[in-house]
């Protein structure tokens, strides 16, 4: 089988720099609508740390099918069995790609709920008792997305996954720390009216550990000390459906209004559970690489100049206790080309236009990331 090197590096990245797996340290991965070449190499890069690589195959079609039908009975026992795996695992590898974004679509609302509640578990299993590294895998499909042919964003996926993650680790460990004693938080730009704290809740940096491609650090704010209003310009996909220029409007934390281009959908999502409603992150996004939304959140929640500002459930590390089956990275950019934007800790201009001010932060712009200054 003749493999392209690139697979190889990524591979190594994974099982190297995200994972750091070691021997005897079981492994699985997950791989959703993947090249077989891939998890091969995956396989192979797990032996070579000693590591024991297990590997589930998932194909869309065949997962949309099965949960259109879902009821309890069916996927109660299906979580048990994922939950028991999981337990067994160190690590988690999860490539995820698919020929149509949209392949949920027309799974009943009522369908989507249920399989997520059941499969919750699983999920915090994963995020909380693990090692884990979660990436999109290129398609024609994300070519399209990101208006570019096949090949050349091929070339755009792996110069991003394979960036050196390390180049961040001065500037993401300067913000983590600064947002670590702020208190107060203001965002403003067009349509954008919003305070919150952050006292006391922490902050943590991502470069590469946990999503590929990466470059973000978040926190969250105190539950109820969101007031005002916040109007995103990247346009999002949540549980196969398209939102764009969606607007919150919050009081004590709550979202008290919700408005997009389908208000219905975006209404039903939010009020899946009382937590939906609260807000359960809030992160800076810089990956140089990045510049325009896809609608496919593991990119562009790291676009650089961005924020995103995320209905549902908070992280345990970082987090304000809030409890929902939704957590929905909602995008907004702040460089000129999207209108601008700053960002205010405890009354001190931090980024304007999706530039980092104070001089420890510079080192997360474009310029330095990409080893131009």
């Amino acid at each position: 089988m003749i493999t392209d090197p690139r697979l190889n590096q990524l591979a190594e990245l994974l099982t190297g720099f995200s994972t750091s797996l070691k021997e005897n340290e079981r492994v699985l991965i997950d791989a959703f609508d993947v090249p077989e070449a891939m998890v091969v190499a995956l396989i192979r890069a797990a032996r070579r740390r000693g590591a024991l690589p297990f590997a589930q195959i998932h194909q869309a079609r065949v997962t949309r099918e099965l949960m259109r039908g879902a009821v309890k009975e069916q996927y109660a026992p299906h979580a048990e069995v994922e939950l028991a795996r999981m337990k067994k695992m160190d690590a988690y590898i999860a490539l995820r790609g698919s020929a149509n974004i949209f392949e949920t679509s027309d799974i009943s609302a009522a369908s989507v709920q249920l399989v997520s509640k059941l499969m919750k578990p699983v999920q915090d299993r994963r995020v909380n008792h693990s090692k884990w590294v979660v990436l999109r895998w290129p398609t024609p499909a994300m070519a399209q997305q990101a208006g570019m042919s096949t090949e050349v964003f091929e070339d755009f996926y792996f110069r991003v996954c394979t960036l050196d993650y390390r180049r961040m680790t001065p500037g993401m460990n300067a913000l983590r720390d600064l947002m670590c004693r702020t208190d107060r938080v203001q965002l403003k730009g067009p349509g954008t009216d919003l305070s919150f704290s952050i006292k006391g809740i922490g902050a943590k940096e991502c470069g590469g550990l946990r999503n590929i491609p990466d470059g973000e650090v978040f926190s969250c704010p105190v539950k109820e000390s969101v007031e005002g209003v916040l109007q995103y310009n990247a346009p999002t996909v949540y549980l196969g459906t398209s939102f764009d220029q969606i607007r919150l409007v919050f009081k004590q934390g709550r979202i008290v209004e919700a408005t997009a281009n389908n208000t219905r959908r975006l209404n039903e999502i939010l009020d899946s559970d009382p937590g939906a409603r609260y807000i359960g992150e809030f992160a800076l996004g810089f990956n140089p690489h990045i510049l325009q939304p896809m609608r496919d959140i593991l990119f562009d929640e790291k676009i650089a100049g961005s924020f995103h500002f995320t209905p549902g459930q908070a992280y345990d590390d970082c987090g304000n206790g809030n409890k929902s089956q939704v957590h929905w990275d909602m995008v907004c950019i702040q460089r000129p080309d999207y209108g601008g934007g700053e960002i205010w800790f405890d009354g001190k201009l931090i980024r304007q236009d999706g530039l980092f001010l104070p001089k420890a932060l510079q080192k997360l712009n474009p310029v330095y990331l990409l080893g131009k200054g």
